[in-house]
């Protein structure tokens, strides 16, 4: 795929959703910098596909002036929740501790949850919680044994041979 600037091959695929569409823009590396693309402090494609005549042109890194309310307000910035809203982006690096609670519901009704644990298959996944559990068990095994319980650590030896067996099945 070539750059929709400037036709060299693209590096960089983006996309958005932007008043309810989705849109994608392929760039190469250094339409990608021009653009504030690979710039730290932010970027909208939307800005860019929508823009105000900055396309081609290095976007502002100022984040944009927030609006006059009466709600809650970011102490470092001055920014509202309102101004979230309405810019989808947060005006400084504290705004996210500032809109902590509301950042966590938007989130949780967009996602199953706030919590972030990447895809991993099934059995993938209750092989890692076995070994968790074997790790857990194994400890708790040293603990009954320097406390001299060896009543409990027989019932900890014995379920930790049974995920040991479990284990040795389900391995590849």
């Amino acid at each position: 795929m070539d750059c929709d600037k400037c036709g060299k091959p693209a590096k960089v695929h983006l996309t958005q959703l932007v008043g309810g569409q989705v849109k994608k823009v392929a760039l190469c590396n250094e339409c990608a910098a021009q653009s504030g693309v690979t710039d730290p402090t932010g970027f909208a494609l939307a800005d860019m596909l929508l823009g105000d005549g900055t396309v081609g042109k290095t976007p502002s890194v100022l984040p944009p002036k927030p609006s006059v309310s009466k709600g809650r307000s970011c102490p470092e910035c001055g920014f509202t929740l309102e101004d979230l809203k309405r810019i989808r982006r947060f005006g400084c690096g504290n705004c996210y501790v500032a809109f902590r609670d509301e950042v966590n519901d938007m989130i949780r009704g967009m996602h199953k949850g706030a919590t972030h644990c990447g895809k991993v298959p099934d059995g993938l996944m209750e092989m890692r919680q076995r070994k968790l559990r074997l790790t857990e068990l194994r400890e708790r095994l040293d603990h009954a044994i320097s406390a001299e319980n060896y009543e409990e650590a027989a019932g900890l030896r014995d379920e930790i041979r049974q995920i040991e067996v479990a284990l040795e099945e389900t391995e590849p």
